[in-house]
């Protein structure tokens, strides 16, 4: 299922032995936009200095959408002697090294796939460390920042192929694979507009330094394209029509949708 990232935060967060916090933020990946990690506040008496922890999807057990809680298969303990990351900083691959070292999860980047060699994050879970397998193609860790913040990435300006379109007011992710399918447009800045939808994949480029993303789009064009209520959800004949609209070939239809035959998705088993 589709989900907003917005609607996201705020959710509970459950040890396999007790709640752990909150959270308030997510890191995307910004060479496949995908969800890398939540960034969750802690509290409670093991987390009395209130930091902020990362959690990747791989180590959930199950989530409670009606309760809105995230269920781990961590415990507290586990997650409160993890290695310590500045969360308001940009997070660098030495640092997501130090961290899937210290869980001896596998390292999703050796391999093409969304994770690793396929396309969920729970069939990471089971797996082993392979710090020493294959070539690195990160073998300059130390400066390599791949990682950005969903809220600081709100608010970038949409820049179409002629004009300004709009600015980013939201993430609408898979909730199995958290891949973002789609960035939700906000274009009231520039007409008596609605919110549209485009999908990450068809953009040019970003450019971080201007807070903007490129889009080889026209700004006629999208604002007449299929206009997203953020209220309903997002089905599959929205999606067939906002893709016929822009004749642009489906994610689903590559292998790479909800509808299409993946290796089946693993049942929760305990990390480390």
């Amino acid at each position: 299922m589709l989900r907003s990232l917005k609607d996201l935060e705020g959710y509970a967060v459950s040890a396999t032995d007790g709640d752990i916090g909150h959270v308030v933020e997510f890191l995307l990946d910004d060479g496949n936009w995908t969800v890398r990690y939540l960034v969750v506040q802690a509290g409670g008496p093991l987390f009395l200095d209130g930091r902020r922890v990362l959690i990747s999807p791989i180590a959930f057990r199950k989530v409670e959408w009606l309760a809105q809680r995230f269920h781990l298969a961590l415990t507290m303990d586990k997650i409160k002697n993890s290695p310590d990351v500045d969360v308001d900083k940009p997070v660098s691959r030495q640092h997501e090294r130090d961290y899937h070292g210290y869980y001896g999860l596998p390292l999703y980047w050796r391999h093409s796939g969304v994770w690793g060699m396929g396309a969920y994050p729970g069939l990471l879970a089971g797996g082993t460390l392979d710090l020493d397998e294959g070539p690195d193609e990160d073998s300059d860790e130390s400066g390599d920042v791949h990682l950005r913040s969903a809220k600081e990435l709100r608010g970038y300006h949409i820049q179409g192929s002629d004009q300004p379109i709009g600015h980013v007011e939201d993430f609408i992710v898979d909730d199995e694979t958290w891949e973002v399918r789609y960035l939700a447009i906000d274009t009231r800045n520039w007409w008596f507009g609605k919110k549209v939808l485009v999908a990450p994949r068809w953009a040019s480029r970003v450019s971080w330094v201007d807070r903007k993303v490129y889009v080889d789009m026209s700004r006629q064009a999208i604002k007449e394209s299929p206009e997203w209520n953020p209220t309903d959800a997002i089905n599959r004949e929205y999606e067939v029509h906002l893709y016929d609209y822009y004749g642009r070939p489906a994610y689903w239809s590559a292998g790479n949708g909800p509808n299409q035959t993946h290796p089946p998705r693993p049942s929760a088993s305990s990390l480390p």
